[in-house]
């Protein structure tokens, strides 16, 4: 089998300003399972989760970054942001095509993602729900549909 670095691509998977570290350990938990290969936080910083059983922490790397503007000047060469937001102007992930690099990014389950990271995300995707969901839920879901779908070049 030949591997192809420029076709196999990544994704990592974070939380801006988070609530709480149960549900970063239960992100961090299902972004190991779903094989990201980083996961990150913007703001709210939390060291260990009793909810990453998995000890994804340890298995994944994982990077912190004080403010939106830090993390984006960070963004791998490359990778498309794609912001998780319930909102009008974002695509249904139901019909979304995943790009080979990308960063997946949600926010806060009370008040979303910040309006900077909103207006530099690359593609913006919500869910087919009426109301917004757990964060670490969202995330999973996200994933599992970039694992269902497989990525596509763009």
């Amino acid at each position: 089998m030949t591997i192809d670095n420029l076709e196999q691509g990544f994704f990592g998977i974070g939380i801006q300003n988070g609530k709480t570290p149960e549900n970063l350990g239960v992100l961090w938990r299902s972004a190991q399972n779903f094989g990201a290969n980083f996961i990150f936080t913007i703001g709210n910083r939390y060291e260990k989760q009793a909810s990453d059983t998995h000890k994804a922490v340890g298995a994944i790397p994982y990077f912190h970054y004080n403010t939106f503007e830090d993390f984006y000047d960070h963004l791998p060469k490359g990778a498309m942001l794609i912001g998780v937001e319930l909102c009008e102007e974002a695509e249904s992930l139901e019909k979304f095509d995943h790009p080979r690099r990308a960063v997946y990014l949600l926010g806060a389950e009370d008040h979303g993602l910040s309006s900077a990271a909103k207006e530099k995300s690359h593609k913006l995707v919500k869910f087919s729900t009426p109301l917004s969901i757990n964060v670490s839920v969202a995330g999973s879901i996200v994933m599992y549909d970039r694992n269902l779908k497989g990525p596509v070049i763009y």
